[in-house]
């Protein structure tokens, strides 16, 4: 199944013009089987997302785009984050503390927000994203090869904050994910493969 596991719904990101109905509509058209809610420095949709999953069956995972001193870091699997931004590492240790996984968002964007080569130095990250919808192709490659040289799994996400952008970029997912815990468990196997829509379906890359 197709996730886009990098998305933002403007209650908690004010730089986002998405609603999560207006977001599941268009996934949905997609083939979507599920969408990620990861919000700047923030995991305040939560509550909205299980209501919103038990009342459609749609399951909406919520993690949080953080942005650490050198970077931003997606997680998912947590209940704790920082309040203030802090060292990637010591946000990356937090993640592990608490059982969660995470992945380095567009470490190659050129406004400042991605790793860069602090994907050299850091420890315990479970992968990258590769494909990102807000994201030069250039930009795109580079990530894609720090992965392979790093041994990280790779994804892609759409990163969307407009209708436009919403599952342009996904991550394939080869087993059915339904919760939480089967999001982790699929993510912590491995097997995840970036994804872009193009003609009417998503083609994955290999």
């Amino acid at each position: 199944m197709f996730i886009d596991v990098h998305m933002h719904e403007m209650t908690y990101s004010k730089d986002s013009f998405l609603k999560l109905d207006e977001i599941v509509r268009i996934a949905k058209e997609k083939g979507l089987g599920a969408v990620c809610i990861t919000d700047h420095d923030s995991m305040g949709f939560k509550e909205l997302a299980a209501e919103y999953t038990e009342r459609t069956g749609f399951p909406v995972f919520v993690g949080i785009e953080f942005y650490s001193l050198e970077g931003d870091i997606v997680a998912f699997g947590i209940e704790e984050y920082p309040k203030e931004r802090i060292p990637a590492q010591d946000f990356i240790d937090m993640v592990k503390e608490q059982g969660g996984v995470c992945f380095a968002a567009h470490p190659f964007r050129n406004n400042r927000r991605g790793l860069e080569e602090h994907l050299l130095k850091v420890r315990g990250l479970d992968g990258l994203e590769v494909l990102n919808g807000s994201t030069s192709e250039e930009a795109c490659r580079k990530a894609a090869e720090y992965a392979e040289r790093l041994g990280l799994f790779t994804l892609g996400a759409s990163d969307c904050h407009v209708s436009e952008k919403v599952g342009v970029c996904a991550t394939y997912f080869p087993e059915e994910i339904r919760t939480m815990e089967d999001f982790l468990a699929a993510f912590r196997k491995g097997g995840m493969k970036p994804a872009y829509f193009e003609n009417g379906a998503y083609q994955v890359l290999v």
